[in-house]
């Protein structure tokens, strides 16, 4: 067991089942798909939202800062307000009221999973206001019947490099250990496209040969991110959802094929617009440090992040009441 994982599960520990006085919730950025593995694939980065509840008497108090900030409600109807509410009504547990405070680092709307950390980390703060230790395997299920699909939020619960997939409705998910030294450089643009746009673009049927193409790949891929990372170019090309969305982010795309051009495994992450390069070496601290020399500088109007893979998921620490 790591320190990272270690400490994690103390912490849940810790929760017990009682009352608690106040909540921290840390819940990783995701990047989902990874070229092939549409709608199954998921990973987990060393980019964080946090997350404060205290209880009270009545009423909702929500404080954002960081992304998001001036832009999303601050009443009952934000999301984490309503995940921590449907958590509760799982759990069977009810708190009056609680001031929210969001500290905000995952960029909105670019494709890094904003909505599934909402989902993840205010579901995951349900568990302890309840006075419960964190159930991962039920918090995914919980959190793919708020998100609709449960790539991004697999990875968040779960950490690590995650494969998801349903059974009827319900949200499964395993997780993998990812290659040592495994890493990702984000680039992120300024401008926005939404999930229900960029999904929009898909067709409703594929030729044989491109799902063919894509299931090789995406068991290849499976390879490539547990133990075989120089693979990582040839395992990340896709035929099913990338090149239909050009249309909403040309840019995205025309950075995809000029990495990808240059050996690095690029690919849209998620629904983009960001574009995410993974790539490592078998020596972690040095083979990250190399890989992020490796790649560019972020074309004007980009932000670029450096990035690990986040091996635990959403944390919590309660502190009890009492």
């Amino acid at each position: 067991m790591d320190d990272a994982t270690g400490s994690a599960e103390r912490s849940e520990a810790k929760a017990g089942r009682r009352p608690c006085d106040q909540v921290r919730v840390r819940v990783p950025a995701t990047s989902a798909n990874l070229g092939p593995g549409f709608d199954a694939f998921g990973l987990a980065l060393t980019l964080y939202d946090d997350l404060i509840v205290t209880p009270c008497a009545s009423g909702v108090t929500v404080q954002v800062s960081g992304c998001g900030e001036g832009e999303v409600p601050l009443d009952e109807t934000h999301l984490v307000v309503r995940s921590i509410r449907a958590g509760l009504e799982a759990l069977g547990a009810s708190v009056p009221g609680f001031t929210l405070r969001c500290e905000n680092r995952i960029p909105h709307g670019r494709g890094l999973g904003s909505s599934s950390a909402a989902i993840v980390g205010g579901l995951a703060a349900a568990y302890a206001l309840a006075g419960e230790p964190v159930d991962r395997e039920r918090l995914v299920v919980l959190a793919n019947e708020l998100e609709g699909h449960p790539d991004n939020v697999a990875a968040a619960a779960l950490g690590g490099f995650t494969i998801a997939w349903t059974e009827g409705e319900t949200g499964r998910a395993v997780r993998l250990e990812p290659a040592d030294g495994l890493a990702a450089v984000a680039y992120v643009p300024d401008n926005r496209v939404l999930t229900k746009e960029a999904r929009g673009l898909l067709p409703g049927v594929v030729s044989h040969t491109d799902a063919a193409a894509n299931a090789g790949k995406a068991a290849l891929l499976v390879a490539a991110m547990t133990g075989r990372p120089e693979l990582l170019l040839t395992a990340t090309e896709d035929r099913l959802h990338q090149e239909y969305r050009e249309p909403a982010m040309p840019e995205s795309l025309a950075l995809v094929h000029k990495l990808r051009g240059s050996g690095l495994a690029a690919i849209v992450s998620g629904a983009g617009p960001t574009v995410a390069v993974l790539g490592g070496h078998a020596s972690k601290s040095a083979g990250q440090s190399v890989f992020f020399r490796s790649t560019p500088e972020p074309p004007d109007g980009w932000t670029k992040y450096e990035l690990g893979i986040e091996p635990v998921g959403v944390q919590v620490w309660s502190m009890e009441a009492g």
